[in-house]
């Protein structure tokens, strides 16, 4: 059971500071993710850092069991070597699973060394409300030990078949929570899916049409595998004001089929994408960045209806107040794209 509603924005700890009442609203097109134990990849984050809007100091899938400890360590000179704020890109971490031996050393060396320059802690497999509980409150008591001035934000990985069923407890468990996003492999594991694939389609899922008199050959199509669990979790971020996200895409040779998946996930509502690989940040940019031509029609659509009432016609489409809301959609984006952007700014005519 969740806190009642008054209790819901109290902190958790004496001294600890207020959970934040809104999201900051920011870019997080693209969460750029680097090995933290590799001190050569760490030496380019100052570059990284000019083409991504977050970059996410990784410490639990695809770190080895013995450099655990230099990830750690990594992220802890990572957040202090370089100026994540003044750069305007976020910095987050995404710790270790909360039953493996490197968690709770995860969390109190972040919050300890790094507390006010860390943005977000990805949590890994999260399967139910109790697990965001036990981070909120663990999270508070460190943050009024170390004097940490802002909150520290949680985004949610969905990696269970468990943590999908109980999506909107774990969208609604804390003020702290930021947001969601997928993480397709592990939860076909748990799914007991057969598929060896981390994200995007496969060609055995398909949907035929009916069977031709003639006897001929059958048209099929290939389907998205991810796109229930997208709409459910898309759904529940919504509901609680937070952003959902897709995570990642493994085939870093088809960027055609990564791009794709990137631009279902955007359609139907998501802010951002995760890339592993230097190749993909344009692809997220380039997707999770209304186009210029989609925008200009928003801004003539809300230009049409400027208080969004009523009814108006542009290029024959009639525009109601449901039509408005979605152009603001748009255009809202855009703004913040060409606040940090200035070509696009150009672009957009902002």
């Amino acid at each position: 059971m969740n806190k009642p509603p008054r209790a819901f924005f109290s902190p958790l700890a004496s001294g600890a500071p207020a959970p934040m009442r809104e999201l900051p609203v920011t870019l997080e097109r693209m969460i750029h993710f680097v090995p933290a134990h590799n001190a050569k990849l760490r030496s380019r984050v100052p570059d990284m850092a000019k083409q991504v809007d977050v970059i996410l100091a990784n410490l639990e899938d695809a770190i080895p069991a013995d450099a655990k400890d230099a990830a750690r360590a990594g992220a802890v000179e990572m957040g202090k070597s370089f100026d994540f704020a003044s750069a305007g890109v976020g910095y987050w971490s995404r710790i270790n699973a909360l039953n493996s031996p490197w968690h709770l050393d995860d969390v109190t060396t972040l919050v300890g060394e790094i507390g006010d320059k860390l943005d977000v802690i990805m949590v890994p497999k999260v399967e139910g409300p109790w697990d965001i509980h036990y981070m909120d409150q663990l999270l508070a008591l460190l943050e009024a030990k170390h004097g940490v001035k802002r909150p520290i934000m949680l985004h949610a990985i969905l990696e269970t078949a468990q943590g999908v069923a109980n999506v909107e407890a774990i969208a609604g468990a804390s003020p702290r929570m930021h947001g969601i996003c997928l993480g397709p492999a592990d939860l076909a594991a748990s799914r007991k899916m057969k598929t060896t694939r981390v994200g995007g389609g496969h060609p055995g899922y398909r949907v035929l049409s009916d069977a031709n008199a003639d006897g001929g050959e059958r048209a099929s199509a290939q389907q998205d595998l991810w796109h229930y669990t997208f709409a459910k979790m898309v759904d529940a971020c919504v509901m609680h004001g937070l952003k959902p996200m897709y995570g990642p895409f493994g085939d870093f040779d088809d960027e055609a089929a990564c791009e794709q998946q990137f631009r279902n996930a955007y359609l139907m509502g998501c802010v951002g994408a995760w890339t592993l690989h230097p190749s993909q940040i344009a692809i997220a940019k380039r997707v999770f960045t209304p186009a210029v031509d989609e925008v200009k029609l928003a801004m003539r659509m809300i230009e049409a209806m400027p208080d969004g009432t009523g009814v108006a016609l542009v290029d024959g489409k009639m525009l109601d107040d449901a039509t408005w809301k979605q152009a603001k959609v748009i255009v809202d984006l855009a703004r913040l794209v060409a606040a940090r952007e200035p070509e696009m700014a150009r672009a957009y005519g902002l």
